[in-house]
């Protein structure tokens, strides 16, 4: 997560939505970064309304304007997976080396989730509190990183460049046609939030 106090804006860090990469670029304009442990990197839109908003609405006398960008599902689904194919997985339980996509898929439909394939939920992490399916004032597609980036440039009036950090290693996303469809239904809520975005 990223505070810029003048400009009043708050970035709220999207897991495998090029988080790293954004506060790298954009960490020496902040007034405040939380980027260790993950917990606090990936602070969830429902706790920012709930702990951080007001503090800073407090401290500032004003408004902060939350913003976040959300991936496509299965392409956010599939980065997970190729991200824990990495070698530097230590934890077996967490890796998914020894497996296809459409197993990875599988367990992440299961209940409960193996840990391998416990990453969460896009739309979870973007709900905001008393089950509102939006916790920030504007959603941006990670697909569309240069309309974010040109907001962002905008917004700080600073040039922005991203470097590639933390980038998922490749690996193959097919899912039979069956599984695909299955998938696609199970992340049903991503999808409306993600398909609402303008």
């Amino acid at each position: 997560m990223l505070v810029f106090w003048k400009q009043r804006l708050v970035i709220l860090a999207t897991p495998k939505t090029g988080s790293t990469a954004i506060q790298t670029a954009l960490e020496s304009l902040s007034v405040m970064t939380l980027m260790r442990p993950p917990e606090l990197k990936h602070t969830p839109a429902y706790r920012y309304q709930r702990f951080v908003k007001p503090y800073l609405r407090a401290a500032a006398g004003g408004e902060f304007t939350a913003v976040a960008l959300m991936r496509e599902p299965l392409d956010w689904l599939g980065s997970w997976y190729r991200f824990r194919r990495r070698e530097d997985v230590s934890d077996p339980e967490k890796s998914t080396r020894h497996m296809d996509f459409a197993d990875f898929a599988r367990a992440y439909a299961s209940s409960p989730r193996p840990r391998f394939a416990d990453v969460g939920r896009q739309a979870q992490f973007l709900s905001g509190m008393n089950d509102s399916p939006l916790g920030v004032d504007r959603l941006f597609r990670f697909e569309e990183l240069n309309r974010f980036v040109s907001f962002l440039e905008e917004q700080l009036d600073f040039p922005i460049e991203l470097p590639m950090l933390n980038v998922s290693p490749p690996g193959d996303l097919a899912l039979p046609g069956d599984l695909r469809q299955q998938m696609m239904d199970y992340l049903a809520p991503e999808y409306t939030l993600y398909n609402a975005i303008e």
